[in-house]
């Protein structure tokens, strides 16, 4: 590799940190034109000493996340383009098989294959004990149930791919200084203006972290408190087995050995043989395998948790000694650790496995450490408040590719995507993240429960228990615990699931709520939907707060707010919006309701959950000099009283008219109820007769006990987020995040309704003449057996080909059948479509139905 000695003076670009993130950045940023950027590295080049030097580069594509596998497609054909430094292909395409050791892993495996078809990767299957064998001859059949194949995984060094990664950068511009640790990042007024390296300082316009598992430690420099925890895990090679010696192979010879030597030691001569057979996972025992010419190398995750502190990670050693790797901690091998696999041994696991292993000698052992986040997914994007400070964290040699490609061009031309298409990243934006979450307390328990579950079967519905709960609380938390709330953490809030103060209501709504089994039955009651069902007949209550809430001040305001919004926002002051938020490339940022509080004064209400802060963090971005944006999701307490009795009970606690002509439909006042001030918008999520109420967080505990107090007379429920799902569902309300995003655009979501072509907004010129032409275009299914409910995520067929996948799911309890919503070709949304979802192994016949619903 052809680096520099010499830190030039200035650039447009720096990347911190040459591993597989910043080669592959480089790599992007060049092709896409960019030929002013510097890489540097505290390390050597291309064996920089972080996790893309130890790691055994086996990339199995398929994840429950949708954005990871499409990263490991992407990274997947990348690296089949590429050459190595040795002439070869940098990707071994060898297949990937995981095994299941229990009924409940088959069963997971089944899904393996429902997201791989969901997500367009080629070809899953699933294998029978002797067809897993017939790939893998030294896998005992007895230990096993079956396996899910995907043809095209395979392995890719993090050497090689890092080598030619950057060659290529370079002969594009590309400048690589390796043996320069980066001492800060330096911003004046906001905008970052220069490097300092400790050999000098780089004047530049903007920086990119891409430094892992050191990600934490430079952004604590500038404030940022990057939530990126580093985490350990066992990798071990066997010796020579007889059983793989005719793989043998000799790579002293291959143009990097030398200087992977010098960083690896000996390890070297294992880690850049390539495997000649697919890769394995024994995910019941969180145990991974591949070959190297005649070992087989062993990962284990079947280990308690191992957080070392940033603070001490420090880099590589005079002796050459990798900083990301530390000394093998033989107890977590040979004894059982993991607090959920507390029966049995790696090692043992491991034998049992493969038994050619046992007994044998493990001639190479490290315990190598990768980057976690709190939702396991990257750390990626502009970090609000500091123009031209980006990150790219907590990301696999396996998603590399793909999150340095969308990276790329988010950087050069203003939002992410990949060559098929926009990627939405709301899930992986750096700006995703709550103030608590910055600990070192939070980002430690966290990013340790995240390697537990690592390779645990985990619901989509699962939530944190024990470490890490009950940080935030709205006002009305010990009201929700008080009526046996049963309480998620979403963003740190405790919210309501249901309420078991409500179990009587399933007697009375009962034949109307189907039972459910299965997959589909964890983390769900009954309760659900007996308290959707009385908001839709009487009147619920239900706390809003964590919603994310913005106030928008200043001279200026109503064309800064017009700006941002597709409708038309020029309201009176009490008008009330429903608008989307595009950005530039027409893709739909956020939904959002707009209410003009003040003659300069709006409040924005858009999604909660971790994606919120991200539209917060978008709004303040473009806020103009003299704007200010106000982020008062805490300050404000939030609740909604919906129902057709809802008007009989605020009537008891207000003398405000709340008639239909008095009281309109999307407007809002100011009043009190009883003693407590509020604004009132005519609004509700749920799609029934209703008011949302904003106050003072001190008075939310008092407003909420009023309205059950008066409600008392009309049998008003609290009602929790399972119901809140159930209702906006059929009434075709999107929830951004989940079944709207920046994937789609207003037309393909069915919302050109709310695009105003006579205002001027972000996103307006992408948007021209879209409503015709349709890439895709939304459908709203329903099951045909109305007993039956499926999850999102899962394909949608037609004639036994994937059209498309279901983006959110659940039962409509009005409509008495399972609602789901997806994005199909234009040819297949058209209402009365017949399609199937695939769901658990059975085709669900569903039709395309005509929204709303109700």
């Amino acid at each position: 590799m052809d680096t520099t000695d010499s830190v030039p003076t200035e650039a447009g670009t720096v990347v911190v940190g040459a591993g597989i993130v910043g080669c592959n950045l480089a790599y992007q940023l060049t092709a896409l034109g960019r030929d002013d950027v510097v890489v540097v590295d505290q390390g050597p080049m291309p064996t920089t000493g972080g996790s893309s030097t130890h790691a055994p580069g086996i990339m199995f594509q398929t994840a429950e996340d949708k954005i990871l596998t499409k990263f490991a497609d992407y990274s997947r054909q990348l690296y089949s383009d590429l050459e190595g430094a040795d002439g070869q292909q940098a990707y071994k395409e060898v297949g990937g098989i995981e095994v299941a050791r229990t009924e409940e892993r088959m069963d997971f495996l089944q899904r393996r294959v429902e997201n791989a078809t969901a997500w367009g990767i080629d070809d899953p299957q699933l294998l029978s004990p002797a067809e897993v064998v017939e790939h893998l001859p030294l896998v005992d059949e007895e230990q096993i149930l079956g396996g899910y194949y995907s043809p095209t995984d395979g392995q890719a060094s993090g050497v090689v791919a890092c080598d030619a990664l950057a060659r290529a950068a370079m002969d594009r511009g590309a400048t690589f200084v390796p043996h320069t640790r980066t001492e800060d990042v330096v911003v004046e007024d906001g905008s970052v203006v220069a490097v300092e390296t400790e050999h000098g300082r780089i004047d530049c316009d903007e920086v990119v972290v891409a430094t892992n598992i050191w990600a934490r430690q430079l952004g604590e420099r500038l404030g940022v408190h990057l939530p990126v925890a580093p985490v350990e895990h066992q990798y071990t090679m066997t010796e020579p087995l007889e059983e793989l010696s005719a793989n043998a192979a000799d790579v002293t010879d291959h143009p990097l050995f030398e200087q992977y030597e010098n960083v690896s030691g000996e390890k070297a001569t294992r880690l850049l043989a390539s495997p000649d057979r697919p890769i394995l996972r024994d995910q019941d025992n969180a145990m991974y395998f591949r070959t190297h010419g005649d070992a087989y190398g062993i990962g284990s995750y079947n280990h308690e948790p191992v957080v070392p502190d940033p603070r001490e990670l420090g880099g590589n050693d005079p002796d050459g000694n990798q900083a990301s790797v530390h000394d093998f901690t033989e107890h977590h091998l040979e004894t059982a650790t993991h607090p959920d696999r507390p029966d049995k041994a790696p090692r043992q696991a491991s034998d049992e496995l493969i038994p050619a292993t046992a007994g044998k000698d493990l001639e190479h052992r490290y315990n190598g450490m990768f980057a976690e986040s709190p939702n396991g997914l990257p750390v990626m994007g502009p970090v609000q408040g500091y123009d031209g400070l980006w990150t790219a964290a907590a990301i696999w040699i396996t998603h590399a590719g793909g999150a340095g490609k969308a990276l790329a061009e988010w950087m050069v031309n203003g939002t992410p995507s990949l060559p098929d298409g926009p990627i939405d990243l709301g899930h992986a934006d750096v700006n995703r993240f709550d103030a608590h979450e910055g600990s070192w307390d939070f980002t430690r328990d966290i990013g340790g429960e995240e390697y537990r579950i690592v390779y645990n079967i985990v619901h989509p519905k699962w939530v944190w228990e024990g470490k890490q709960r009950d940080i935030r609380r709205t006002p009305m938390y010990h009201s929700h615990v008080a009526a046996g709330g049963e309480m998620w953490a979403e963003a740190g809030w405790e919210a309501p699931q249901w309420f078991e103060s409500n179990a009587d209501l399933v007697e009375e709504y009962g034949e109307r709520i189907p039972d459910r089994e299965g997959w589909e039955a964890t983390y769900w009651s009954p309760i659900e939907g007996a308290e959707a069902l009385h908001v839709r007949e009487k009147v619920g209550l239900h706390d809003m707060t964590p919603f994310n809430k913005m106030e928008v001040v200043g001279e200026g305001a109503g064309a800064f707010v017009q700006r941002l919004c597709t409708n038309d926002v020029d309201l009176d002051v009490g008008g009330v919006r429903y608008t989307l938020m595009c950005n530039e490339a027409g893709g739909v940022r956020a939904d959002i309701t707009v209410t003009r509080t003040g003659e300069e004064r709006y409040l924005l209400l858009t999604t909660g959950r971790e994606v919120g802060n991200n539209h917060v963090a978008w709004v303040r971005e473009h806020a103009p000099e003299g704007v200010h944006v106000n982020d008062v999701t805490s300050s404000l307490a939030a609740m909604v009283c919906t129902g057709p009795e809802a008007r009989n009970v605020l009537s008891a606690v207000t003398d405000v008219d709340l008639s239909d002509d008095a009281f309109p439909f999307f407007t809002s006042q100011q009043f009190f109820v009883r003693n407590v001030p509020v604004t009132a918008l005519r609004v509700s999520y749920a799609g029934e007769l209703g008011w949302e109420f904003y106050t003072p967080s001190e008075y939310g505990e008092t407003l909420w006990e009023h309205l059950v107090e008066a409600g008392e007379e009309y049998d008003l429920r609290p009602y929790g987020n399972g119901a809140l799902n159930a209702l906006r569902i059929e009434k075709g309300f999107r929830l951004w995040g989940a079944d709207l995003d920046t994937e789609q655009t207003p037309y393909e979501a069915g919302l050109g309704w709310a695009v105003d072509m006579d205002t001027d907004f972000i996103g307006k010129e992408a948007l021209e003449g879209g409503a015709e032409d349709l890439r895709q275009k939304v459908a709203c299914l329903t099951l045909d057996d109305e007993e039956a409910v499926v999850m999102a995520d899962r394909p949608v067929l037609k004639d036994g080909e994937a059209i498309g996948y279901v983006h959110s799911a659940e039962y409509g309890y009005t409509v008495g059948a399972c609602v789901a919503y997806t994005y199909l070709p234009p040819e297949y949304a058209e209402p009365g479509t017949e399609v199937e979802v695939l769901y658990e192994g059975e085709r669900y016949a569903a039709t395309v139905r005509e929204e709303p619903l109700v």
